[in-house]
């Protein structure tokens, strides 16, 4: 075909091969094939002279005279097939010439080593499993813009086989993530992503309506209060690996639906998630990756424990000033417009602080870093410090200038945790979750408690800049 073709005439030109296939013999779709192994597995007990099959698709092919040779791939990898009209016949030959690129086929055969040393199958017969009607990027590895990769992930895992790694690596990270905390008695459960209540984190949900009770429903920003509920009831280890949805913005660290991994251990605070974090993600790293030292963002990250610690107000003086927290309002605003921070009206001096920090500190923060002991104003769900009752024990822990996982002591006294809600709530009782307090108020015993954002987690291991890179399906603005 020339090269000039339009894409509708390509694929015009490929349904006259399927229908040419089918009156010869072969017709395509729908048929199983019972496979030998995969050929990643073919590659690793190859056996010369050993009959086996294999399928896949056909990402390459040379044909010549009364032989041809292709390349197919199933997903594990790729393999060399030969096809000579001598073994398989005229008409077997003939239809297999009517082959294109793209097209997913069976075959039985010998396996051999070519004079160049390559693991080959020389096919005694072949079928077509499945005919590819739209082309694949020109020599197969032609799908680089990126909006187009996105939207079409299924030609990007064909066409790019590092996009194809990064996701196999993702679930297998999530698989070993739960069989670490198997291992530590922890119960993997699931609670409800349609809540009537909004809670668990200060997020704006997405809203839908119920027709069977005639309500209105949010999707879940963070599964926290009910998992509390079961901590409760007598589960004293839970976990879930939870989607949540946040009607918010869309950027390079951010997806309004994304997977978090919540955890929650009774009879422990802080310092239990401290020690768990960092034990699972240093295992994870080297069962995975064996490594602890990852390229991310034009930064060398180590993961090498311990990981460094650092209270929230040392912090901002190590950044601002040893004086920051004697000066003014005006002084700490002044401040921020020399940074470059926008400043909302109405905010007090620890909210410029926090604005300031969340803007100019927290970015540059590269290597592993606990920031505890924040103020309690920031985090309405955790308990205050033993020593201090304007902080809570809690640590946020930053990985190249992201923040990684939040960890709390959980706040267990119902009495101020109704409290913190009312202020919270602004006046509006039907943001109060009363069921939760109700739950409370039966005693729940001291607990940690930890989400982890396991996208943002794929980025760090996986050295991807951007979180569509390791979600299979983004969020994307509309075509056109």
């Amino acid at each position: 075909m020339s090269d000039e073709l339009s894409g509708n005439e390509y694929r015009q030109q490929r349904i006259i091969n399927m229908e040419q296939l089918a009156a010869a013999g072969f017709p395509a779709f729908g048929k199983a094939f019972e496979r030998t192994a995969r050929l990643d597995e073919l590659h690793a007990s190859f056996e010369e002279g050993k009959v086996v099959k294999a399928c896949g698709r056909i990402v390459a092919m040379r044909k010549m005279g009364k032989m041809a040779f292709a390349q197919l791939s199933d997903g594990s990898a790729k393999f060399q097939i030969m096809v000579k009209k001598d073994i398989i016949g005229d008409d077997s030959f003939a239809a297999f010439k009517l082959l294109d690129l793209g097209d997913i086929i069976g075959v039985e055969g010998e396996l051999i080593l070519t004079q160049t040393g390559e693991n080959t199958v020389r096919i005694a017969s072949w079928m077509l499993l499945s005919k590819s009607l739209l082309p694949l990027p020109e020599k197969f590895h032609g799908l680089q813009d990126v909006e187009t990769r996105y939207r079409q992930r299924s030609l990007d895992l064909i066409s790019n086989p590092e996009v194809m790694e990064v996701f196999k690596k993702r679930t297998q990270v999530v698989r070993e993530i739960r069989s670490f905390l198997d291992n530590r008695g922890f119960y993997e459960v699931e609670t409800p992503m349609l809540q009537q209540i909004a809670g668990g984190a200060a997020a704006k949900p997405f809203t839908a309506h119920y027709n069977a009770l005639n309500i209105d429903v949010f999707m879940r920003i963070a599964p926290e209060l009910y998992l509390k509920r079961l901590i409760v009831g007598g589960m004293d280890r839970v976990y879930e690996m939870n989607r949540n949805f946040r009607n918010e913005g869309l950027d390079r660290t951010h997806n309004p639906e994304f997977t978090a991994l919540e955890i929650y251990q009774a009879y422990g605070d802080m310092r239990t998630m401290q020690e768990l974090i960092q034990s699972m993600v240093t295992h994870v790293a080297e069962k995975i990756f064996q490594k602890l030292e990852f390229e991310w963002m034009g930064n060398t990250i180590s993961l090498q424990t311990p990981w460094r610690e650092v209270a929230y107000h040392d912090l901002i003086k190590e950044n601002l000033g040893a004086d920051w927290f004697d000066k003014t309002l005006d002084e700490a605003k002044a401040k921020a417009t020399a940074l470059d921070v926008h400043i909302e009206a109405g905010m007090d001096f620890k909210q410029v602080t926090h604005e300031i920090y969340d803007k100019t500190i927290e970015g540059t923060l590269i290597q592993p870093t606990f920031i505890t002991r924040l103020p309690a104003e920031l985090v309405p769900l955790a308990n205050h410090c033993p020593d201090d009752p304007e902080l809570v024990d809690v640590f946020e822990l930053i990985i190249g200038g992201k923040e990684i996982a939040p960890a709390y002591s959980e706040l267990n006294n119902p009495i101020e945790q109704r409290k913190r809600f009312e202020e919270q709530a602004a006046g509006d009782g039907s943001k109060i979750d009363e069921d939760f307090l109700d739950a409370l108020e039966y005693g729940m015993p001291p607990t940690g408690g930890m989400g982890i954002g396991i996208d943002r987690l794929l980025m760090l291991l996986t050295g991807s800049d951007a979180i569509r890179d390791v979600i299979l399906f983004p969020q994307l603005k509309p075509r056109g």
